[in-house]
């Protein structure tokens, strides 16, 4: 008896293109591995017998397999109509068994990974047919028929650990090998696999050019469904708050290594092109076997922690894995796309760095991203509707419909959960309690432009944190100035919350005196510094033990619409600790949530009564090189399309409660932070 082998059964219709994807697959196995393959047409008895066929199968085939044994079996003559001779099938480290019922449930329990193969039913009828010739054409109706009923008795594909749209491009079988990957199942035997996936080889190209960000992106990642640019879109003057817009990463999931996750309430699903994989699980802990390895530098005189990786954002219910409890959002609780290419802009240098993977397309895509770049040159920024800054020009974006708000929580709703924040903080349940609520619209079909928006959102309220996310019928439009956590690719860490919010003022002296106003506001301060032992905290279950500093406390910021009070807490990585739990260590960020962290996060689900979103949650990159870099999900708006019924909009505003806040100052300070998303878009802060 030889070891039990890895069984990996391909379902689908007839002729959705499972036999050629089983035989180019067991093809790129071979190479590390030894493979069987085993077709169920061969058992099948005759074109009425799916059903005891599977029966065959699953008890001829399947069980003596799964013990290590060799697989004696009955074939059908197709010729004949009747039983032809006896064959064996071998077991082997990995044996791949395709055919119309191979994931049937019957045989679940032999099965180490169902994969579901479809295609469009014109495109299997007339594979089938070329394939099988005219024996099969009389047939065609009869079988269909039967793999209807079983189907629907048996939803194979709503269980399938992987889906995969078979074009007949030859794209499938290398989307199939990265989808099985994922599966933690197959990880002990694809540790070959896997290791490729962690020796790949960047290719850059340096630029000396400054180009126009909103060009660039709309001319390299403009139809791309799926597509991130991480926008330092404040000006780097120097300040504190511009040293922190140095770099902007724009990039997308195409090319051979593009891949997109979504993660909901525990599954997980990756797309790799037309092929999809579902895992359940932590995202936590997903995200640090994809991530939590240095596994690629940057080249000589790089200067950015980017070298390709996964970007985009983490929402607020991925607190179920950080000690808060299970809520359901609207909203995947996190979305992020696989860049195996990406285009950074150095706007301290002015240089752009195009970065790409070492695969056969590199060098096509890097002809065209370097005649992108060159070609989006910044004087030709009108024809990207974006207004020259220095002129002043920051006029808002209106929609082609009635922008009109509404208030999860009326003026009188919201005080009132105030006071009850604050019977809490007496009752000594917590400290401080970052209430928040959100701000809802819907607009017709097309009648918003998501990148016309953002582009308004930028001109008005530029932020080192800014970016812009699109996931297919998700858009996530931010303006943030908050760093969440940046980690470096050598261990440094480094937190930097915002607490403390000011308007500014047209008049220069009045602006001077709100700066002062918050810079000596004992409220703020405790706010602020509350916050900072909270993430001191968070920060040392993963530090160096006596590392953790606060090299920054209290200091004042101002941007376009609001002065902040901003803080810096670092730190030093333990050599050796898993990346991804160090960043779950300090999620969500203490900023959105008060002190102590989980207590106060069980107060605010019974105070808000709705799931956040991507709001409060974090935006930004989980880079090759181990670092990483993300924001607070604030000054954030969160667009959906929602099938025939048009757009949906979402705004999520907060502010941290103490024993001595007035309710009344507190819901001006709201409606202050959503006043630089609002006036952007022409609207208003809605009256109720």
């Amino acid at each position: 008896m030889s070891p039990a082998p890895v069984i990996i059964a391909i379902d689908g219709r007839s002729g959705a293109g499972k036999t050629t994807l089983a035989i180019e697959l067991a093809a790129r196995l071979r190479e590390h591995h030894k493979v069987s393959l085993f077709h169920l047409e061969d058992i099948y008895p005759g074109w009425n017998g799916l059903t005891p066929g599977i029966e065959r199968y699953v008890s001829a085939v399947l069980a003596p397999l799964h013990r290590g044994d060799p697989a004696e079996w009955v074939s059908w003559d197709w010729a004949a109509h009747y039983d032809g001779d006896t064959r064996t099938t071998q077991p082997a480290e990995i044996v791949l068994v395709e055919g119309v019922g191979a994931a049937a449930e019957a045989a679940l329990p032999f099965l180490a990974a169902a994969i579901w193969t479809d295609s469009p039913e014109q495109d299997r009828r007339s594979r089938a047919l070329a394939r099988d010739g005219a024996s099969y054409e009389p047939y065609w109706d009869e079988w269909a028929a039967q793999e209807e009923a079983w189907l629907a008795g048996d939803d194979v594909p709503a269980r399938a650990d992987i889906r995969v749209l078979n074009l007949a491009d030859g794209a499938a079988p290398a989307e199939v090998l990265q989808a099985l990957q994922y599966l933690p199942a197959l990880a002990p035997v694809l540790l070959p696999e896997l290791g490729a996936r962690r020796g790949l080889q960047l290719r850059a190209e340096r630029i000396d050019a400054d180009p126009d960000p909103a060009l660039l992106f709309e001319s390299l990642f403009g139809r791309s469904a799926n597509a991130v640019w991480l926008d330092s879109s404040l000006a780097p003057d120097g300040s504190a708050a511009a040293e922190r817009s140095r770099f902007s990463i724009l990039a997308d999931d195409g090319g051979a290594h593009g891949q997109s996750v979504r993660h909901s309430s525990g599954t997980t699903r990756v797309s790799v092109g037309n092929a999809s994989v579902t895992t359940e699980g932590p995202f936590f802990r997903w995200l640090d076997g994809v991530w939590g390895h240095r596994t690629l530098r940057g080249p000589e005189a790089y200067p950015c922690e980017f070298t390709l990786g996964w970007l985009g954002y983490l929402g607020y219910e991925l607190k179920r894995e950080t000690g808060g409890s299970d809520v359901t959002a609207e909203t995947p609780d996190a979305c992020l796309l696989f860049a195996g290419r990406a285009v950074v802009l150095d706007h301290v240098e002015r240089t752009v760095w195009l970065l790409v993977l070492d695969t056969t397309d590199a060098g096509d895509w890097l002809e065209t991203a370097r005649a992108a770049a060159t070609g989006a040159a910044v004087g030709q920024a009108a024809a990207s509707g974006r207004e020259d800054r220095a002129s002043g020009a920051v006029g808002p974006y209106t929609p082609g419909h009635a922008l009109d708000f509404a208030a999860r929580d009326s003026e009188v709703s919201y005080k009132a959960k105030i006071t009850r924040a604050q019977h809490e903080i007496a009752e000594g349940n917590t400290y401080e309690v970052c209430l928040t609520t959100a701000l809802t619209a819907a607009l017709p079909a097309a009648a918003l432009d998501p990148r016309q928006a953002y582009l308004a959102l930028r001109r008005r309220n530029p932020a080192p944190f800014a970016s812009y996310l699109r996931f297919g019928d998700l858009t996530v439009a931010s303006t943030s100035p908050e760093r969440f956590l940046k980690i470096t690719a050598d261990g440094g860490m480094r937190a930097e919350p915002i607490k403390g919010t000011r308007h500014r003022d047209a008049d220069p002296a009045r602006d001077a005196e709100l700066r002062h106003e918050l810079a000596s506001s004992p409220k703020d301060r405790a706010e602020n510094i509350m916050i900072v032992d909270l993430l001191r905290n968070d920060l040392s279950h993963f530090a160096v033990p006596g590392s953790v500093s606060v090299s920054r406390l209290c200091a004042i910021e101002s941007y376009a619409t609001v002065h902040q009070m901003v803080s810096t807490i670092d730190a030093r990585l333990r050599p050796g600790m898993p990346r991804a739990e160090a960043v779950a260590a300090c999620f969500p960020a203490g900023s959105m949530t008060g002190a102590p962290k989980v207590s106060t996060m069980a107060i605010l689900d019974r105070l808000e009564g709705a799931p956040r979103g991507v709001y409060s949650g974090a935006i930004g990159y989980f880079s090759l090189s181990g670092a990483t870099d993300l924001a607070v999900a604030i000054r954030t708006l969160v667009l959906t399309d929602q099938a025939g019924a048009g757009t949906g909009l979402s705004l999520g505003v907060g502010g941290a409660i103490t024993a001595d806040s007035s309710p009344q100052e507190e819901y001006e300070e709201i409606r202050t932070k959503a006043f630089g998303v609002l006036s952007a878009l022409g609207a208003e802060f809605p009256v109720c």
